[in-house]
């Protein structure tokens, strides 16, 4: 049985992918994400793992470097954040609609303008329609063992698409956290030895991304969303088979926290459901009953999961730490058409935070659960906290 050592969370995600196994690896260094792509770049070198390691120009010769060595019949794995993920966003459309099971890793940071190397989540969500699925860790051991799991259910036949792990950055990239690597032996058994569905062959020629008329280009759109639905299946199936040969849950669609009688839910993804969950504990203890829905596959969305979780909820917020200019969010709209859907019309609150990494410390979830459950009319979605005050100095003239 492996043990807990003291470990970076992006030097364990590193060490966590090279027991995958991936036989090509391009990355390109950006903040926060640097640490992953330099380790296995070491990795590699010291002739820990029999792989390739292509040094490239951009993220964009990155993603392209992976969509050819998938397409050639090897397990590939990249790394990016913020801009670089922006600059992938080409090749994911791709690679996605080649059915090729890229792994990639996003440290989450901010996008500009204004330049922030600090955490939120705008640039996963900013490709969260190319068809590539997504997960959000909450911890250290949670960002490494979905990587495995991710290269299972991507190379999965019923699925064949990429997945991409979200790992805060900063916030786990460059934290310290007693973390399990997976075992070598255990890996092995639960990916197996990786043989492509699709692959370019000499012997039995095929054209990828080939040119599509207006009579087949939409069937070849759907293909792409019905494997993405029917990764929700696969999904729960590789996390439960990960619990049996690790001996450890991870993966999985939804964590259900002290939800199942809750009247006021919180929803929300990422390494602030920590915080969340000690605001959670402590409410109850004052006999307040409030819950957390963690959204851990954002990509499919896990739409039965959330509408079983808050069966009983009488009003909802939802956390976000993404931004939808000119609408109201990204999460709470997927929240609101779930319930709708369903003919449950409760109040569903949107709160955008953290972004640019700005603190959302426990009185500030404790204030959101306040205003949600104290009866009176709130917005249907906000900038929380905003400093209003500074506002003159950044925007002249307003």
């Amino acid at each position: 049985m492996a043990e807990q050592e003291i470990l970076e969370g992006a030097m364990a995600v590193a060490h966590a992918v090279a027991r995958c196994r991936p036989e090509v690896i391009a990355a390109y260094p950006i903040t926060p994400q640097t640490h992953i792509s330099e380790e296995l770049s070491q990795i590699v070198a010291d002739g820990e793992l029999d792989a390739e390691f292509v040094k490239v120009e951009s993220e964009f010769g990155a993603a392209s470097v992976v969509l050819g060595a998938s397409a050639a019949g090897t397990r590939t794995y990249t790394a990016t954040s913020s801009q670089g993920l922006l600059l992938m966003n080409e090749v994911l459309w791709n690679i996605a609609g080649m059915r090729l099971p890229v792994v990639l890793a996003c440290a989450n940071r901010s996008i500009s303008a204004p330049l922030s190397i600090w955490c939120d989540h705008q640039d996963a969500e900013a490709i969260r329609d190319c068809g590539v699925l997504q997960f959000y860790a909450e911890d250290n051991q949670e960002a490494c063992d979905m990587h495995v799991i991710a290269f299972r259910v991507a190379e999965d036949r019923r699925v064949l698409l990429p997945a991409m792990v979200n790992l805060d950055g900063f916030l786990l990239t460059h934290v310290f956290e007693p973390t399990i690597l997976p075992d070598q032996e255990l890996c092995d058994k639960f990916l197996g030895t990786y043989e492509a569905v699709l692959k370019l062959d000499a012997a039995n020629p095929a054209t990828f991304g080939a040119f599509t008329e207006p009579d087949k280009c939409m069937e070849g759109r759907w293909m792409v969303h019905d494997a993405c639905l029917r990764s929700v299946g696969v999904i729960e199936e590789a996390s439960a088979e990960f619990e049996k040969v690790f001996g450890r849950a991870s993966g999985g669609l939804i964590e259900e926290y002290q939800s199942q009688d809750a009247e006021t839910i919180l929803i929300a993804k990422g390494s602030l459901c920590g915080t969340i969950k000690d605001v959670v504990d402590d409410l109850r203890d004052e006999g307040k009953k409030v819950g957390l829905v963690r959204i851990k596959t954002y990509r499919p969305w896990p739409a039965e999961a959330v509408l079983g979780a808050v069966s009983r909820a009488r009003q909802i917020a939802v956390i976000e730490r993404g931004a939808s200019f000119g609408a109201g969010g990204v999460m709470t709209p997927e929240v609101k058409e779930t319930l709708y859907d369903a003919g449950r019309l409760i109040p569903v609150h949107g709160y955008c935070v953290q972004l640019g990494g700005r603190e959302v410390p426990p009185d500030g979830i404790r204030e959101i659960v306040d205003r949600v459950s104290g009866g009176e009319k709130q917005k249907a979605y906000e900038y929380f906290r905003l400093r209003t005050e500074i506002l003159p100095d950044l925007v002249p003239g307003a």
